[in-house]
């Protein structure tokens, strides 16, 4: 399961890299398999990682092979606490929601009205973390807090000045959530923040016909 895991993170962190989710060394990707937890190492550039590399870490939070773990690693694990369903973690830089945080969000709950029915479907409600440092351990309870009280199930954090925190049971599923968050904040931002959200009919007919989380 660890191979797998490793071989995993290097495809998605290819994939990222190669579609300009992230840049340089910024963002960090991580699993949770079994009792432990597999995370990129700090400072690590998401289009070169090797598997060898990557930073394995036991339940309490100690390393057992790799390099050094992220420095956001406290974040992660806590997520993965916070939310039983959650099994993979990406965190990125991504452009048009770092600019986002920069220009406004929409809310402090909900960083973007919901224009599309596919954001609502795969994304749902991103409430806005205020700017820590990277590595903050207080951000780790900001985000926790924000799963425990969201009266629906969320996908995602947006972290103010430093981009999107998104996770799921597997990669493809965080993967789906962090591509559509992206696509609608430079979808929003290129029509100048003006479209109206989508009226309530159709909001409750995404939830009564798809489950949509809203």
């Amino acid at each position: 399961m660890i191979d797998e895991a490793r071989d995993e993170t290097v495809r998605v962190g290819t994939s990222l890299f190669a579609r300009g989710y992230v840049h340089a060394s910024a963002g960090n990707i991580s699993s949770k398999v079994g009792d432990s937890y597999l995370i990129t190492p700090t400072d690590a550039a998401l289009g070169f990682l090797e598997p060898h590399r990557l930073a394995l870490v036991d339940a309490g939070g100690a390393q057992i092979a790799g390099d050094r773990a992220s420095k956001t690693l406290t974040l992660h694990r806590r997520i993965y606490a916070a939310d039983p369903t959650a099994r993979f973690i990406i965190h990125t830089h991504s452009t048009h929601l770092v600019a986002l945080t920069l220009a406004g969000v929409w809310s402090q709950d909900d960083v973007l009205p919901p224009i599309t029915p596919y954001y609502v479907m795969k994304v749902g409600h991103v409430p806005l973390i205020p700017y820590h440092r990277p590595g903050d351990p207080r951000v780790a309870d900001l985000v926790t807090a924000r799963i425990a009280e969201s009266r629906t199930p969320i996908r995602a954090v947006l972290l103010d000045r430093l981009g999107p925190v998104v996770w799921g049971p597997d990669a493809a599923t965080a993967l789906a959530v962090l591509e559509e968050l992206e696509e609608t904040a430079r979808l929003w931002l290129l029509t100048d923040r003006r479209p109206e959200p989508l009226p309530a009919h159709a909001l409750g007919e995404l939830t009564s016909t798809f489950g949509a989380a809203w």
